[in-house]
């Protein structure tokens, strides 16, 4: 539980944590990120263009600052095209099916309907695809197609929480989790709603090329770096009044551009100009979580990003995190990853 000690937040062991919070353990963390930078989006009549733009977006665009190691892309077209997208698009793909086998990296940006059967052809393809070793992402309803592959047969999902239900129905075998904006087991990786797709797609930015990339990418999206899989898809009130909304912005970029220092609840809400029952209540309304879980990830975050690109000791990572001591940093690192600092270092440091 959270305690507090000289009016800051102490982080203390306590019993009740999320256990579906452990991202890199042992079952659910690949081995290494792929060597095949080859990613392909694969298309279809009736595609979710805001979906294909996100893939497009983050693994399509050149990065110089990234030099030639960068992803190819290409798009694989389900069936003859041209092909209608949403919006009145119309696409015509430059790779078919059989072009799967030479990709690292396929992803699935939504399906044109959740009561719409997968083709044979496509499910052969994307069975054929994982048997290989590719990595498959699916993107909100795209989840449809890899359940209906048997791909998530007994293995952690997730999809847009309106298509719980159905999914559930059509699908019991899979382990859903729809408090999850993304998923990742076994070189398959879910994701959510449209957002999600984001979030997932930096994360692979993150275990191919690191933390300094991943940021870089993200501020050219305009949008935080790093949301982990756990976070809820929803929550109580998406779209709080403005004045709230921007004294809680304020008060958010405060917190991360200042991470290192000691916060409470009554320094936030100060901050916020509000009273305490009243920031708590509105902070969880539009985070999904309480003020000092927030923290805590935030503080995580930080000293993932500081084990990924810099050589500082245990002791230097903790302070600039602010969780004061090594101690306490392996504790709520355990906790959020199954893994010390130390192991996740050795694994993902761009130095390593």
């Amino acid at each position: 539980m959270y305690g507090r000690m000289h009016g800051y937040l102490e982080f203390m062991p306590y019993e009740k944590v999320t256990r579906t919070r452990q991202i890199v353990t042992k079952t659910t963390r690949r081995k290494g990120p792929t060597k095949n930078r080859r990613v392909a989006a694969l298309v279809y009549d009736g595609l979710c263009t805001f979906e294909f733009a996100i893939v497009s977006e983050i693994f399509g665009l050149k990065r110089p600052e990234v030099g030639g190691d960068w992803y190819s892309f290409e798009v694989i077209a389900a069936e003859a095209g041209p092909l209608a997208a949403q919006g009145g698009i119309s696409i015509t793909a430059n790779g078919n099916l059989q072009q799967i086998s030479s990709v690292g990296t396929l992803v699935i940006p939504g399906w044109r309907g959740i009561h719409t059967p997968v083709p044979d052809y496509v499910i052969d393809a994307v069975q054929a695809a994982h048997d290989r070793g590719t990595r498959l992402v699916s993107i909100c309803s795209g989840a449809f197609v890899l359940a209906a592959a048997g791909l998530l047969d007994g293995r952690r999902a997730t999809t847009h929480w309106a298509y719980a239900d159905v999914f559930r129905e059509k699908f019991p075998e899979v382990n859903l989790e729809v408090d999850r904006i993304y998923t990742e087991q076994d070189n398959i990786l879910t994701s959510a709603g449209s957002s999600a797709g984001i979030d997932v797609c930096l994360h692979i930015v993150r275990e191919d090329f690191g933390a300094e990339i991943a940021n870089s990418v993200a501020r050219r999206l305009v949008m935080h770096s790093h949301r982990q899989g756990d976070q809820a898809q929803f929550i109580e009130q998406p779209v709080p009044a403005d004045y709230e909304a921007d004294r809680l912005s304020e008060t958010i970029t405060f917190v991360r551009e200042n991470i290192d220092q000691p916060h409470s609840v009554a320094s936030l809400a100060n901050l916020a100009r509000m009273g305490e029952r009243t920031f708590q209540r509105r902070f969880r309304a539009l985070v999904g979580m309480p003020v000092g879980q927030w923290l805590i990830r935030e503080r995580v975050t930080r000293a993932c990003e500081l084990l990924e690109t810099s050589d500082a000791a245990l002791e230097s990572v903790s302070t600039a995190a602010g969780f004061g001591n090594p101690g306490v940093l392996q504790y709520h690192f355990r906790k959020s990853y199954g893994v010390s600092p130390s192991q996740y270092r050795r694994q993902f440091s761009a130095r390593s």
